[in-house]
């Protein structure tokens, strides 16, 4: 028989989807949690899978596990399509291509967003972004395969071309990734080989604006960028990409053009709303802005449709950033407005953000820390980013794993102990008419004209691929 309790569909399983999910775990309703995978994914430390650091099911709990104690949610994996706003019912495609038809009372979309090529979408063949499990194990053996080519390459210019590695984007991530790539070849692989040497390897970090970690303080920006440069980064600032094939990228500068010899591009630059913004914009009649976000009302709901919620990286409220601290608030906020309703009780107040500060890596034991309205840098920085992350992974077990790997690598053995790649892998990634990330390239949303400061230049000049 069916229920006939509050029906609420969440669509998204990240930080927004899952957290309001949990917020409804004591409430008179029946949730229905539909994702693309199976399971949550804490991004702010994918790098450290793509460079070998930790294991993916780390920071990758399967989502049914997460809440299988909230006897009131389910999960199911499946591809949502539509958002039928006029008959309220979710439509998704299950992974055998099966119709599935999701009625719901309220309906909460937490998406989250794609990679952003700036309207140059031929880029993601040559430059391949991380955003999944998927990405980050994909950039992980393409790194690796460049290093293994490299032992095997007679020639110094090809073997200058796989020790290159160009990052594409100085935000948070793109730091983390340079300054991990560059201790993985400065420090941790040249006792590994006997014909190459890994001191070689060259790492550039792009950035379209005038400094590193644009967002942050001047302080951590001028820490930031003089770490890396002892790690041996090349920074390059003022600079976009304006082209790129699978052994080169071009870049424009205060130099001027340069065409840069690699194979390896990783793209760190920027982040496009789900496509499913656009559906509810489209329902919803209303308008997206250059990333792609739908503006929602200070409850989070969408103008003309109370019963629908939008959360995370895909809405524009209040001028927010899309990282995850915004997305578990609204989410939280939003399980906390549902109740209300279904209990008959007054609403909460518009929702209200708590900034609790912003982070970023820069290598071994060096962090820089914008919290509690202090800066920190250095070590105590690395203390903090590590205390705050591992918190906010899911499970003690994940928590004291992450831990343990954490001290093997980077603390006592000076390894990375998830580096493993096959033959097979290292052939789809060095396969010329493949992508480098050795998989089809990437089917992105409708791309927007550039948003912020990226290191990219816009279609007009790129149109020399």
């Amino acid at each position: 028989m069916a229920s006939e309790r509050h029906r609420v569909v969440v669509v998204g399983g990240g930080f927004g989807g899952l957290n309001a999910t949990r917020a409804l775990a004591d409430s008179d309703v029946d949730v229905t949690l539909v994702d693309r995978t199976n399971h949550h994914l804490f991004q702010p430390l994918l790098y450290q899978v793509a460079t070998g650091i930790l294991p993916p099911g780390l920071i990758a709990p399967a989502l049914r596990s997460v809440i299988k104690k909230q006897r009131n949610a389910r999960a199911l994996l499946a591809d949502v399509y539509d958002l039928d706003l006029e008959q309220l019912v979710v439509r998704a495609n299950g992974p055998d291509g099966r119709r599935l038809e999701l009625p719901y009372d309220t309906l909460v979309v937490a998406a989250g967003a794609s990679h952003s090529y700036f309207g140059n979408a031929h880029f993601a063949e040559f430059a391949p972004g991380m955003k999944t499990v998927e990405d980050a194990r994909y950039l992980r053996d393409g790194i690796l395969s460049k290093f293994e080519m490299a032992e095997l390459a007679t020639d110094p210019q090809e073997r200058a071309e796989y020790l290159t590695f160009v990052v594409i984007g100085a935000g948070p991530t793109g730091v983390e990734l340079a300054g991990q790539v560059a201790e993985l070849a400065h420090k941790v692989l040249p006792l590994d080989y006997r014909s190459v040497n890994t001191h070689e390897a060259r790492i550039l970090l792009l950035e379209g604006a005038g400094a590193v970690l644009p967002p942050f303080h001047p302080k951590l920006q001028r820490y930031t960028q003089k770490h890396l440069e002892k790690l041996e980064v090349e920074i390059r600032l003022n600079t976009m990409a304006v082209d790129m094939d699978h052994e080169s990228i071009t870049i424009e500068g205060p130099r001027g053009p340069e065409t840069i010899r690699t194979r390896t591009r990783i793209w760190a630059a920027g982040v496009q709303a789900s496509p499913l913004a656009r559906t509810l914009a489209e329902k919803a009649e209303t308008e997206t802005d250059r990333a792609g976000r739908i503006a929602v009302n200070p409850d989070c709901s969408l103008p003309g449709h109370p019963e629908v919620f939008a959360i995370g990286d895909m809405v524009s409220l209040d001028k927010l950033p899309g990282v995850a601290q915004p997305a578990m608030q609204e989410g939280t906020y939003v399980g906390e407005v549902i109740k209300a309703r279904v209990a008959g009780q007054p609403a909460p107040e518009p929702f209200k953000y708590f900034d609790k500060g912003s982070m970023a890596t820069v290598g071994h034991k060096a962090a820089v820390a914008d919290a509690f309205g202090m800066r920190f840098t250095g070590l105590i920085g690395y203390v903090m980013w590590g205390f705050i992350h591992c918190l906010y992974l899911i499970g003690w077990g994940n928590r004291l794993g992450t831990l343990y790997t954490w001290a093997r690598a980077m603390w006592f053995s000076n390894n990375r102990g998830h580096r493993i790649i096959t033959f097979e892998r290292a052939g789809d990634e060095l396969t010329e008419d493949l992508p480098p990330s050795g998989r089809p390239p990437p089917i992105l949303p409708a791309q927007g004209p550039l948003v912020g400061a990226a290191a990219v230049a816009p279609p007009a000049a790129a149109g020399r691929a």
